[in-house]
């Protein structure tokens, strides 16, 4: 008996899921037919799934307000969107449109913030979170912020340096800010204590000789992030107690302080069989802050998240055409797509990250182990590791068939434009496939248009500067 592609999936895990199915023997995306949009706007193309960001948010939401009831917790959720994980302005025209707040990481996201607050996307009530390095422009832009009217902006600070270029810039505004507190990373880390944030056993030093008693300064939030995520692990759970702690002995000082910063860090599936308990976590997390402040008989903070990647991460995908099967040896056979894998999925090349990758068609067909290669002159331009058995497994295909086979990396919404530099300058000038936009209207019915063209080569040797003569 012959094993289809159809027959491995279903028997490796639960098919269909959510997000995924087949409709005509075709693979469809949050019930967007894949079929329909090959048709439409041919191949390679990306695209992102609007309606997803909301359900993220909403989903999360729920989830905290349902364990600060359960819990009896006096303090309130406040939902972040990250601006450096996607920063197009369909997305975060989505995301605003479910009332969240937002954090930024450069001086440039001040500029987009007074852009939003132009357009009247958000107001000046908004909370914003302002993270990263702090240059002195960066700095001098977030005062002006703050003097603008923009009352619930608080600066990060990142280092004790910071705190002195801060003091260095004149104004008659109390300033808000936070403390984000440096974590120790990971045993296998290739470094112990993160650049990022102030050590843990400096904080109140530098919180009582330079704040405390300062009325220019007002202290609201401790800040803390894992980089590895938000997990059930005894090192996750060591970090968090670390700072629970920290912000427990602040608060004794600080009449003001009355936020607790989580960063970011929920996962996003990678794989079919992904398994997460997001009810899990945010129960311990609303348990744990809440058991150690009746302890110290302390008010209980309010909880700031910082989602980037699991606000839009699930919501993009890049489909591609299989343009030619080549059987190199009598092991390896490598199916190669119509663009660079390097240049539309950067991070699966610079730091191995997996995404969900499945075929559009062809699921009645036998299977095989392959290797997939994008159409580059580099060695690096590859993907040949997924969950299963670490493994790529796809439909066989043979020359003679008359539909090709196409294939979608799933769960690609963030962080991939931005690193791969969204209409610029891409290696062997391979171009920036299609961008498609697919939202749903008032009566729930699909509708999609392109964001913008394949990138031209014209476009590019305007940019390398062709268009000029020197």
């Amino acid at each position: 008996m012959k094993n289809t592609y159809f027959d491995l999936i279903e028997q490796s895990y639960y098919f269909p899921q959510e997000g995924f199915d087949l409709r005509n023997g075709y693979l469809t995306f949050h019930g967007v037919s894949l079929k329909y949009l090959i048709e439409k706007y041919g191949t390679p193309f990306r695209f992102i799934y609007l309606p997803k960001i909301g359900d993220q948010i909403k989903k999360t939401r729920n989830l905290f307000k349902r364990a600060i009831k359960n819990h009896n917790y006096k303090g309130r959720y406040h939902f972040c969107y990250c601006t450096k994980c996607n920063h197009f302005y369909h997305v975060i025209n989505e995301a605003l449109k479910h009332q969240v707040n937002l954090e930024t990481s450069s001086e440039f996201d001040i500029d987009l913030i007074l852009n939003l607050a132009e357009k009247e996307k958000i107001d000046k009530q908004r909370i914003i979170i302002h993270n990263g390095y702090k240059t002195e422009e960066y700095l001098h832009k977030i005062v002006k912020l703050q003097e603008a009217g923009f009352e619930n902006s608080i600066i990060i600070l990142d280092s004790i340096s910071e705190f002195k270029r801060l003091k260095a810039i004149r104004t008659e505004q109390v300033l808000k800010i936070g403390i984000r507190m440096a974590i120790n990373e990971e045993a296998q880390s290739a470094y112990y204590t993160s650049r990022l944030g102030i050590p843990a056993n400096e904080v109140l030093e530098f919180f009582q000789k330079n704040i405390q008693k300062n009325k220019n300064y007002q202290l609201k939030m401790l800040h803390f992030f894992v980089d590895s995520g938000i997990k059930d692990t005894l090192y996750y759970w060591g970090e968090f107690q670390k700072a629970l702690e920290l912000y427990i002995e602040l608060k004794k000082r600080s009449k003001t302080l009355d936020s607790f910063n989580l960063g970011g860090g929920f996962p996003i599936r990678n794989h079919l069989g992904f398994s997460y308990d997001y009810e899990y976590m945010i129960n311990e997390i609303i348990k744990n802050i809440k058991e150690a402040c009746q302890k110290e008989e302390i008010s209980e903070p309010d909880i700031f998240t910082e989602f980037g990647k699991y606000t839009v991460g699930e919501s993009g995908a890049i489909i591609f055409k299989v343009l030619e099967k080549k059987q190199q040896n009598d092991a390896e056979t490598w199916y190669i797509i119509n663009n660079s894998l390097m240049n539309t999925i950067p991070d699966a090349w610079g730091i191995h990250e997996k995404f969900i990758l499945l075929p559009v068609n062809k699921w009645n067909k036998e299977y095989g182990r392959v290797n997939i290669g994008g159409i580059s002159c580099d060695h690096s331009d590859y993907y040949n590791s997924e969950d299963l058995n670490q493994e790529i497994l796809l439909p066989k295909i043979e020359e003679t068939e008359n539909e090709p086979l196409y294939l979608g990396f799933f769960h690609t919404g963030a962080y991939q434009d931005s690193i791969s530099g969204y209409g610029g300058i891409k290696h062997c000038l391979i171009p920036s496939p299609k961008h498609v936009i697919i939202d749903r209207d008032e009566k729930g019915n699909f509708v999609d248009y392109v964001y913008r063209e394949e990138q031209s080569a014209g476009d590019m040797f305007k940019i390398l500067g062709y268009n000029k003569d020197l």
